[in-house]
């Protein structure tokens, strides 16, 4: 089981911004907790940080995986283009946000992804993609 982790724009900057929004933790401390948990339940995680949308757009389109997992940071509010590779590419995708959108501005609460994704976790910090891990694997147990 292969699954692909995509952190979206800025996400590479976790634990030095905004971190009564987004805690102390870094990204390099988030990844390895997700491949410590993917070594643990059997699954072969590769994990990228990009900054850009097009980057974002290739690394759907071409990666070699049975399952997305897609914090897609500011661009969840805003592409289109991401929502339509994620449909094109037909493979669960579980959208991911450590903060819950639903409880902040308005206009983070509408997420073009989440139409297209099998399942969204919000607000549980890094334990996000820690959860949606577990559905991946789960869904891709089924």
């Amino acid at each position: 089981m292969k699954v692909l982790v995509i952190h979206g724009p800025n996400l590479n900057l976790l634990g030095k911004r905004e971190t009564d929004i987004y805690g102390t933790i870094s990204l390099d401390e988030i990844n390895n907790n997700i491949l410590s948990l993917a070594a643990d339940i059997g699954i072969d995680a590769n994990i990228v940080q990009l900054n850009s949308e097009g980057e974002i757009l290739d690394t759907i389109q071409k990666s070699n995986y049975d399952a997305l997992i897609i914090n897609p940071a500011a661009y969840t509010h805003t592409s289109i283009a991401i929502r339509d590779a994620i449909a094109a590419i037909d493979k669960p995708a579980i959208e991911v946000h450590l903060s819950n959108i639903h409880s902040r501005e308005e206009f983070r609460k509408k997420s073009f992804i989440a139409e297209v994704a099998i399942g969204q976790i919000s607000g549980f910090g890094p334990d996000s993609y820690l959860l949606a891990l577990r559905a991946a694997k789960s869904i891709l147990s089924q």
